[in-house]
C-alpha cells in the first residue's frame, strides 16, 4: 500500500547550542521569516520557533511556564542521580534480605 502524499520522516539530529543561538539571531534580525531561515538551514519551522522560545525563556521574557535550559539541564541531573539512588536502594535492601536469612 502506498502512501500518498506523506514526507518521509527526519532523522533526528542535535545542534549545539551556538548553532540555535545563532539561528534565533537571525530570526531576530527580521531580515527573513522563521520559515525563510529553516528552510535555508534545512530545518524544520517548528524546531526554529521551539529553538526562538527557549532563548525568550532563557532570557526571561516568556513567562509559559517552561523551564529555562538551565533548569532543563539540573531536572535531567536529578533525574539520573535519582535512578542511581534508587538501584542503590533497591541492591541494598536485596542485601539486607539476603544477609537475614544467612543469619538466621
Amino acid at each position: 500500500m502506498e502512501t500518498m502524499g506523506r514526507k518521509k520522516p527526519r532523522a533526528r539530529c542535535s545542534f549545539t547550542r551556538g548553532f540555535k543561538a545563532e539561528i534565533v539571531e537571525l530570526c531576530r534580525r527580521g531580515d527573513r521569516s522563521i520559515g525563510q531561515v529553516a528552510k535555508d538551514f534545512d530545518l524544520t519551522e517548528t524546531a526554529v520557533r521551539e529553538w526562538i522560545a527557549q532563548a525568550e525563556r532563557d532570557a526571561g521574557t516568556r513567562a509559559d511556564g517552561g523551564l529555562s535550559s538551565d533548569e532543563r539541564d539540573e531536572l535531567a541531573r536529578l533525574r539520573r542521580e535519582n535512578r542511581r539512588l534508587s538501584e542503590d536502594v533497591e541492591i541494598l535492601g536485596r542485601a539486607t534480605a539476603f544477609f537475614a536469612k544467612e543469619t538466621r
